[in-house]
């Protein structure tokens, strides 16, 4: 349908303005006229409704048709105006053509005159709006690039990608007036396409809970491909907006890694060449802008690693100072309550720490040591029993043998009760530290530390090596303690677990057998001398947990085995808490063991040891026994002999080397050792010297 054409034709006489007005209408359907008998009425008209093309005549009271020509150019200069007029001449021609007239027809009589005046009003009228359109057109896009460059501008100053998504969906549906705009953001950890914005139009289009996997068509596709896809026309089903009506148009533009920017239309083909242009400039505007946030995010993400690395490691060189002050002040310590005194002072009295106690590892627990802190808080602890979260957390720390954090008691489960001392104290860390020398373990160390999650992994190394050194200090002051004390625990074990290596040789050899001693070696293996009514030990050779089988000695009654053991638990047990095997026998499924306690171990300890590689152990026996003085001398032989003439020793006697007539050979105690004669003679008689000379020249020297 042609668009109508409102034509004003002004002349001074009514009749012949209607009857112009006429013809013109009936020359061309398109052409509505409107009179007016005067420049002035024509001018108010004009501000009334919207005029095509001016037909005026020339000469009328008032004003002339030049003079309203002049005042309509001020208000549109490019608006058509034909000046329609009687009088004609060159100089009113001139005149015409130099004031900006769009045509100039004179007069006739002629109805064919008409018919010129309507062509040339179509003409003109084209012209106009053509011209108007690019014009409007040019203007319309030049506003869109401004708005553009705006926009960018908006982007390159967001702080987040999510303040991007927000600006790039706006700008799309204000710049380009698009029904729907959308971006989709990647998530790389899930491997599918979330939507991270949309636009106020978009509301019951873009699902905010709806995700875009592989097999999600058009708007996975160009996300994978990275290659942008214009729909002219899409149906409800096929398109990347679950959006009515179902006939519509879709633009959809990846951004590069990050995701898919989306544009939709409710009309076919909506998106023409300059719509489609300025909606790729906006995405790879948007991409940009993506990126840069991404870069900064790294960069500050680094400056925040950078600066909580220079933290740690400036706490842990302080750290470290404290457990060099706290290695050396343990060293120089002669008691265990010394040791643990001076560790939970050293730790208090800095500022990195709040308070620092110690709890011993028996059952029920108590706290042996504490600095920083008053007694308040310790009977707190005392008091609360089996409900102390400390109590848990130091059982859990035994129990795994690792260093415990609680990164934040006023959220952690299960310590509510404590939030009112920490607050009053000022903690929120707490650390649990287990200290331990190989499998023994003398209790935890707890630190209370300022701030919520305050202590690092490395921090947290530094602090579970410095448990390990106070556990080998306090080994060591019991030792020394157990090897001047007279004192002495004796106990009875018996196993009847058929895993235990006495029980099955026993069982092999149909009798009782009996350990005459037991040598540990360095490297983790142990010489067992072992007495049995047979001359032989059928197929135990081949056993894996036995290097070797050798006779070292033959009697009437009983054979005299020397047995090396590579695996052996609870040898291994024994080992490190010290423990002494006295004797011990096997017969009929059951082995009994007569054990020298060091003192300052708890019994229940040594024995859950045991049986968490046997089931089936009891403590039958516990006494307390005075040891004489000779015990002395073993401590300071200990001490001056080698561990090669220690077991050069060791082996000669429990294999009765020194009985007469004798048990054993030298040979034959040189291949128990996998040592040679000559070697095994050397240590021996160096070792019987060393004796010989503690006794007659004594103790002290």
């Amino acid at each position: 349908m042609t668009q109508p054409i409102t034509v004003l034709v002004v002349d001074n006489e009514p009749g012949f303005a209607e009857l112009a007005g006429e013809m013109l209408e009936r020359e061309r359907d398109a052409i509505v006229t409107k009179t007016a008998t005067g420049a002035c009425e024509a001018l108010e008209c004009l501000d009334e409704q919207p005029i095509d093309c001016i037909v005026s005549d020339y000469e009328m009271p008032t004003l002339t048709g030049l003079e309203l020509l002049d005042r309509v150019r001020e208000s549109d200069p490019e608006l058509p105006f034909i000046l329609f007029t009687g009088r004609g001449s060159e100089t009113v021609a001139s005149e015409a053509i130099a004031a900006g007239v769009t045509q100039y027809l004179q007069k006739d009589s002629g109805s064919d005159q008409y018919a010129l005046l309507a062509n040339q009003i179509t003409n003109a009228v084209s012209q106009y709006r053509t011209e108007t359109a690019l014009h409007e057109s040019k203007r319309r896009y030049q506003r869109t690039v401004t708005a553009l460059h705006e926009a960018t501008r908006d982007l390159m100053r967001a702080g987040t990608k999510a303040e991007i998504y927000e600006v790039a969906v706006e700008t799309a549906s204000d710049i380009l007036d698009v029904s729907v705009a959308a971006a989709y953001a990647f998530d790389p950890g899930e491997g599918r396409l979330e939507p991270a914005a949309a636009s106020a139009k978009s509301d019951g289009i873009i699902d905010p809970d709806e995700s875009i996997t592989r097999e999600d068509g058009n708007l996975w596709s160009v996300f994978s491909e990275g290659e942008s896809a214009y729909y002219e026309q899409v149906s409800q089903n096929s398109g990347a907006l679950n959006a009515t009506p179902p006939n519509r148009s879709e633009l959809l533009v990846p951004l590069g890694t990050h995701g898919v920017l989306i544009a939709g239309t409710k009309r076919i083909d909506g998106f023409d060449e300059t719509m489609q242009e300025l909606f790729h400039t906006l995405a790879a505007n948007t991409e940009a802008a993506l990126d840069r946030a991404e870069r900064e995010q790294l960069l500050r993400e680094h400056d925040r690693t950078l600066t909580r690395q220079n933290e740690e490691l400036t706490r842990l060189n302080h750290t470290n100072e404290i457990v060099r002050e706290i290695t050396h002040g343990v060293t120089q310590a002669s008691t265990r309550s010394e040791i643990e005194t001076t560790v939970c002072d050293r730790l208090a009295d800095t500022d990195r720490y709040c308070f620092a106690w110690i709890a011993d590892g028996d059952d029920p627990v108590e706290p042996t040591a504490w600095a920083g802190v008053d007694t308040a808080f310790i009977d707190r602890v005392r008091d609360d029993g089996d409900r102390t979260p400390e109590f848990e957390l130091i059982d859990e720390t035994l129990e795994d043998g690792d260093v415990r954090v609680v990164r934040n008691v006023l959220e952690e489960d299960g310590w509510s009760q404590r939030r009112k001392e920490a607050l009053t104290y000022g903690y929120q860390t707490v650390l649990a530290v287990p200290l331990t020398d190989m499998d023994r373990h003398y209790g935890v160390l707890l630190v209370h530390v300022r701030g919520a999650d305050s202590v690092g992994e490395r921090e947290r190394d530094v602090l579970g090596e410095l448990g390990e050194t106070i556990g080998h200090a306090i080994r060591s002051v019991e030792r020394t303690h157990a090897m001047v004390t007279d004192n002495r625990l004796e106990i009875e074990v018996a196993c009847h677990d058929s895993r235990l290596l006495l029980n099955r040789v026993a069982k092999r050899v149909n009798g009782a057998i009996t350990v005459e001693g037991v040598i540990s070696r360095e490297s983790d293996s142990y010489v067992v001398f072992v007495s049995a009514p047979t001359s032989t030990l059928p197929s135990v050779a081949q056993w894996a947990s036995i290097e070797t089988v050798s006779v070292v000695s033959e009697g009437d009654e009983q054979t005299l085995f020397e047995l090396t053991v590579t695996s052996s638990p609870i040898l291994n047990v024994l080992r490190t808490y010290d423990v002494h095997v006295q004797r011990a026998t096997a017969a009929d499924g059951t082995t009994t063991l007569a054990l020298e306690v060091p003192q300052q171990v708890q019994t229940r300890s040594l024995v859950e040891a045991i049986q968490d590689h046997y089931a089936d152990v009891e403590l039958e026996a516990r006494r307390e026994t005075t040891t004489r003085s000779v015990r002395q001398l073993e401590t300071h032989l200990e001490e001056r002999l080698t561990t090669k003439q220690f077991e050069a020793l060791q082996a000669a006697h429990y294999s009765g080397f020194f009985e007469w007539p004798r048990d054993s050979t030298g040979e034959d105690l040189a291949a128990a050792l996998d040592i040679s004669s000559p070697t095994y003679q050397y240590h021996l008689r160096a070792a019987e010297r060393k004796l010989v000379s503690l006794v007659f020249d004594g103790v002290s020297r």
